[in-house]
C-alpha cells in the first residue's frame, strides 16, 4: 500500500525511476499482527522475500528468526543480529560444501526431502536436526509451488527414519501451502497429512517434535485477503483438531505476507502506442518489467495494483509491458489492464504491493538496465 510516509518520501526526494520504496513501519505492523495471531508459533522470516539489511535488522529487533536458502542468506541473518539457533537452512537442495559451511557457522536445523539429502546432512553436519518437507497441492494459491520441493507423505516416513538411523535428530515435518494462499482451509489439509507422518514415526519408536507450517500468508494486490487473525484462527483450529492437546513446536515462515504490502515501486511510462490504427487496445510500456523485478507477473499470476495521478479519468483496456528488447517482457496481455485513456509518456505509475520478490528477482544488467534500486524508509 502507498502509505503517507511513502507519498512524502516521493514528493520530497523525487527518486529516479524505477525504484522500490519500502516502509519499515508496515513491516513491523505485519510482524506484530502475525505474532499476535499465532503466538505459539516461532516466526522464521523467509529472507529470500526481501533481504534488505534494514528489513532484517528491524525484524531481528522484534524477535524474528530467519529461514534461509543459502550460506549468503545465513550470513545476512547473522549481520542483522540473529544467533545460529535462530536460523534454519530451509532449502531442500543444498551443496554438501554449503551444508558443511553452515554447520561450521553453528546452524543445526536443516530441511530435507529425500534420502540423498539426509545422507549429505549426516556427513557434513553430524548430529544436526532435520525436518522433512512434504508435497502439497497448492490449491487456492495465486502463486502455487511446483513439485520441485517436498516428497509424498509415505516417503517422508522413510526419509525421517533414515535420518534417525544416521544419528541425526528426526525433528519433524514441514510443508508450504503455496504462495499468496487465500484459502483458509489449505493449512487444515496439510496439517492432517503431517499428523499422519507423526503417527507413522511413533510406530517406529521415534517421536517428532516440530511442525514447520511454512509460508503462504498473502499480501493485498487487487483483491482483499483474509486478516492475520483469520489465518491464526483457522490454523489453530486445524492444529487442535488433528493434534489435540499435544501440539508440537510450531514454526511459520512468512515472506510475502511480511513485506509485500510495505513496498511500492515508482515507475514511469516510457511509451503508449497501438499496433494498428483501428486497434482498441493500447500498449503501455513502463520502465520496469519482468526482468527488472516483476518476474511474478509470469503467466499473470500476480496482478499488481497500478496507480496514477489520472485514475479519475476514463479508463480503457491496455496491454502492459516492460522496456527490454525481449518479447517475453510483457506483464499483462491475456487479461487486459484498465488504465486511464489520458496516460502518456513520462507519467508516474505506482505499483503497489511490491515489497516482496522484486529486488531479489531484478536481473543484473539485463539489456544494460541496472538492478532495481531500493529506498528503505
Amino acid at each position: 500500500m502507498t502509505t503517507q510516509k511513502i507519498i512524502d518520501f516521493i514528493a520530497h526526494n523525487q527518486p529516479a525511476t524505477p525504484c522500490l520504496i519500502l516502509d519499515l513501519d508496515v513491516v513491523q505492523e505485519n510482524y506484530e499482527h502475525l505474532n499476535a495471531a499465532l503466538p505459539t508459533a516461532e516466526i522464521f522470516y523467509a529472507v529470500k522475500a526481501n533481504p534488505d539489511p534494514q528489513v532484517l535488522k528491524r525484524l531481528s529487533s522484534l524477535g524474528s528468526r530467519f529461514d534461509t536458502a543459502s550460506v549468503a542468506e545465513i550470513k545476512m541473518a547473522f549481520a542483522a543480529g540473529a544467533s545460529a539457533d535462530q536460523i534454519s537452512f530451509g532449502n531442500t537442495i543444498k551443496k554438501e560444501s554449503d551444508i558443511a559451511t553452515a554447520f561450521d557457522l553453528g546452524i543445526r536445523l536443516f530441511a530435507v526431502d529425500c534420502l540423498e539429502e539426509v545422507e549429505k546432512v549426516a556427513r557434513a553436519a553430524p548430529g544436526s536436526a532435520v525436518f522433512c518437507r512434504i508435497l502439497t497441492d497448492g490449491e487456492g494459491a495465486e502463486w502455487p509451488l511446483s513439485r520441485k520441493f517436498g516428497c509424498v507423505s509415505e516417503m517422508a516416513v522413510s526419509v525421517l527414519s533414515h535420518a534417525h538411523a544416521l544419528g541425526l535428530t528426526a525433528a519433524g515435518v514441514s510443508f508450504h501451502v503455496g504462495s499468496q494462499q487465500c484459502d483458509l482451509t489449505a493449512w487444515n489439509r496439510a496439517i492432517l497429512e503431517a499428523r499422519s507422518i507423526f503417527a507413522g514415526m511413533e510406530e517406529q519408536g521415534v517421536r517428532l517434535t516440530l511442525l514447520n507450517m511454512g509460508g503462504g500468508f498473502p499480501t493485498r494486490y487487487l483483491k482483499d485477503v483474509p486478516t492475520s487473525a483469520q489465518y491464526g484462527e483457522a490454523i489453530w483450529s486445524a492444529l487442535t483438531e488433528h493434534f489435540g492437546n499435544d501440539v508440537p513446536r510450531l514454526i511459520i515462515e512468512p515472506g510475502r505476507g511480511m513485506v509485500g504490502n510495505a513496498g511500492v515501486i515508482r515507475s514511469e511510462v516510457v511509451l503508449v502506442s497501438k499496433k494498428a490504427d483501428n486497434d482498441n487496445v493500447r500498449w503501455v510500456y513502463l520502465d520496469i518489467g519482468k526482468f527488472g523485478g516483476l518476474a511474478e507477473t509470469m503467466d499473470e499470476a500476480i496482478r499488481y495494483r497500478l496507480r496514477t495521478d489520472k485514475d479519475g479519468d476514463d479508463h480503457s483496456a491496455c496491454i502492459v509491458a516492460g522496456p527490454t528488447c525481449d518479447s517475453a517482457d510483457v506483464l499483462y496481455e491475456k487479461n487486459h489492464y484498465p488504465l486511464p485513456v489520458t496516460l502518456k509518456c513520462g507519467d508516474e505509475v505506482l505499483i503497489e504491493g511490491t515489497g516482496a520478490y522484486t529486488t531479489t528477482y531484478s536481473a543484473v544488467a539485463f539489456n544494460g538496465f541496472e538492478p532495481l534500486r531500493a529506498h528503505v524508509i
